[in-house]
């Protein structure tokens, strides 16, 4: 759980999106990230927690249901959102706290 924490406690914008294998809507995140990713290079930290093999992050975070998508800068929560964002929507959320 330390490398977690030292990860959002990053200086720069770290989207985390808490997911599971049997979800739907999870895999339809996956080309977003991608997308998102290749849009902002290393200015941001895309990460994937999968709740069922770390159940702690996220009960930390209190999630609910997945996709949960959470964007951390030093270790704060600075937005949080459940369900399928497109790319668009994540870049714009992102470039507030690059």
């Amino acid at each position: 759980m330390s490398a977690f924490s030292d990860l959002i406690n990053s200086n720069k914008p770290v989207l985390v999106d808490f997911s599971a294998e049997w979800c739907g809507p999870c895999k339809m995140m996956k080309p977003i990230l991608e997308e998102l990713k290749a849009g902002l290079g290393d200015k941001a930290t895309i990460v994937k927690v999968d709740v069922d093999k770390n159940p702690s992050a996220a009960k930390a975070y209190k999630i609910q249901g997945v996709p949960t998508l959470i964007v951390f800068k030093h270790g704060k929560v600075m937005w949080r959102q459940s369900g399928v964002v497109q790319a668009n929507q994540l870049q714009s959320v992102i470039s507030k706290y690059l």
